[in-house]
C-alpha cells in the first residue's frame, strides 16, 4: 500500500515489537461498529469501480468478497477494543478470511487479494473524519495501517496453506497417474487423472526413467517442474522407490528433452521411452523405459540419456518380451521381407569376423555386392552391420527370429 511509505506511520521493526494501539474513545468504536456494513459496501463499490477483474467475477465470488470485507471491519473493531496487543493480532486478523470458503483462494490470486485489502483500507481511511474527533484521527489512521499489515500477512498465510495443501494433493495425484501408466490402466482412468492435474496433452509424449536424487519428494518434483516450465514442456512426475519417473508432453526430440531434464535426476542411467502420440498410449513408452532402466547396467558404455530402443539386446537378455518381439518383427521380419539374400549375407559377414572379402568368397559374389547388401541391411533395419553395437543387435535379432520361426 502506498500509505505504508508515510514517515509518520512507519510501524516498529521486526526486532522491536510494535507498542499497543492508543485506546480510542468508546464513542468512536461505536460509530465504527454501526457503520461496519456501510463501510464494507462502500469498499465493494470502490473495488467494482477501480478493479476490472473484480467486475468480471461471478456473483457468488463477489458475495464472498463482501463477507470478507464485513468480517474485516468487525475484526478491526475487536482489534481496537483489545488495544492492538500482539497476542490478539494474529487471531483476529485470521478471522477475516474465516468468513469465506476455501474456494476463494483458488478463484482469486494473492496479488488480487492484496489489491482488495488496499481498496478496503483506502476506503476506511477516507471515512476516518466521520468516525473520530480531530484529536483521535491520527491514532485511528495509524491503527488502521497496522491492522491492514496484519491482514496482508494473514492473507499470505491463507494462500501458503492452500498452496501446500494443493501441492501435496497434486503430488499424490501424479503418483497415482504414474502408477496407472506403469500398470497399463485403461485410457479413461489416465484421462480423468490427467484432467484433474490440468495436463495439456501436447504430443508427442514420452516417459523418462532414472534414479531419484533422493531427499524430499516434493523438492525433487519441484526441480523437475521448474526445468520443464523453462523448456515449455508438459510434465507429470512421480518417485517410485529409488526411481524418478517423468512423463513429458511436447517432446519432439525425446533424448534431447531428457538431456534437458537430466540435472533433476540422480546418478546412474537415464532411459528414454519411445515417443507416442498421446498420454493414453504412454504405457508402452513407460514399459520400455523401465525395462531399459533395469537392463542398462549391462551396457557400461551407454550414453546418458539413452533411448530404450538402443538397449534392445540387453532388455531381451533380462527377459523383456516386448524387446524380443520388437527385434523379431522390426529387424528379423524386415530382413526376411526384404529378401535379396540379406539374411545369408549377414550370416556370412558375421561368420567371417566382419571381413568383406571372406564373406564375398563364401557367397561366391563380388565384395561390392556384399557392400551393397550391407547398406540395404542398414536401410531396412536402421542398424549398420559395420558398427559393433548395431552388429550385436542384429545377431540377437537373427537368433530370436530363428528360435521363433512360426511368428
Amino acid at each position: 500500500m502506498a500509505d505504508i511509505a508515510r514517515p509518520h506511520r512507519v510501524p516498529a521493526t521486526a526486532d522491536e515489537p510494535a507498542p499497543p494501539v492508543k485506546p480510542l474513545l468508546p464513542g468512536t468504536l461505536r460509530r465504527i461498529e454501526r457503520q461496519a456494513g456501510a463501510l464494507a459496501s462502500a469498499a465493494v463499490v470502490r473495488m467494482d469501480e477501480t478493479l476490472p477483474w473484480f467486475r468480471a467475477l461471478p456473483a457468488d465470488q463477489r458475495s464472498w468478497v463482501m463477507l470478507v470485507a464485513q468480517a474485516g471491519v468487525r475484526s478491526l473493531v475487536e482489534w481496537l477494543r483489545s488495544g492492538g496487543t500482539v497476542a490478539a493480532t494474529q487471531e483476529i486478523s485470521d478471522e477475516v478470511f474465516a468468513a469465506a470458503p476455501r474456494a476463494l483462494a483458488q478463484a482469486i490470486t494473492l496479488t488480487q487479494t492484496v489489491q482488495l485489502v488496499k481498496v478496503t483500507i483506502d476506503v476506511a481511511e477516507t471515512e476516518v473524519p466521520s468516525f473520530a474527533e480531530a484529536a483521535e484521527r491520527e491514532a485511528l489512521l495509524q491503527a488502521i495501517l497496522r491492522f491492514s499489515r496484519e491482514v496482508a500477512f494473514s492473507a499470505a498465510r491463507v494462500y501458503a496453506r492452500a498452496a501446500e495443501s494443493r501441492g501435496a494433493w497434486d503430488a499424490r495425484l501424479q503418483a497415482l497417474l504414474v502408477d496407472a501408466l506403469l500398470r497399463g490402466d485403461s485410457s479413461d482412468v489416465l484421462a480423468s487423472r490427467a484432467a484433474a492435474l490440468g495436463w495439456a496433452d501436447a504430443p508427442p509424449v514420452t516417459v523418462v526413467v532414472g534414479r531419484s536424487p533422493g531427499g524430499d519428494i516434493s523438492a525433487v518434483l519441484h526441480a523437475v517442474y521448474r526445468v520443464a516450465r523453462r523448456s515449455r514442456l508438459e510434465v507429470i512426475g512421480g518417485v517410485h522407490g529409488d526411481r524418478l519417473v517423468v512423463v513429458v508432453g511436447g517432446a519432439t526430440d525425446p533424448v534431447a528433452t531428457a538431456m534437458t531434464l537430466s540435472p533433476t535426476f540422480g546418478e546412474g542411467p537415464i532411459v528414454v521411452g519411445p515417443a507416442v502420440p498421446s498420454l493414453d498410449q504412454a504405457t508402452e513408452s513407460a514399459r520400455a523405459a523401465l525395462a531399459g532402466f533395469r537392463a542398462a547396467a549391462a551396457w557400461p558404455g551407454a550414453p546418458s540419456p539413452v533411448a530404450a530402443d538402443d538397449l534392445l539386446p540387453e532388455r531381451v537378455l533380462s527377459g523383456d518380451m516386448d524387446a524380443r518381439r520388437k527385434l523379431r518383427h522390426d529387424v528379423y521380419g524386415a530382413l526376411t521381407r526384404a529378401g535379396s539374400g540379406l539374411l545369408e549375407t549377414l550370416d556370412a559377414f558375421f561368420a567371417s569376423g566382419g571381413v568383406l572379402e571372406s564373406a564375398a568368397r563364401e557367397l561366391y559374389v563380388h565384395p561390392n555386392t556384399v557392400r551393397y547388401r550391407l547398406r540395404r541391411v542398414a536401410e531396412v533395419t536402421a542398424l549398420s552391420p559395420l558398427d559393433g553395437r548395431d552388429a550385436f543387435a542384429l545377431r540377437m535379432a537373427l537368433t530370436i527370429g530363428r528360435l521363433d520361426p512360426a511368428t
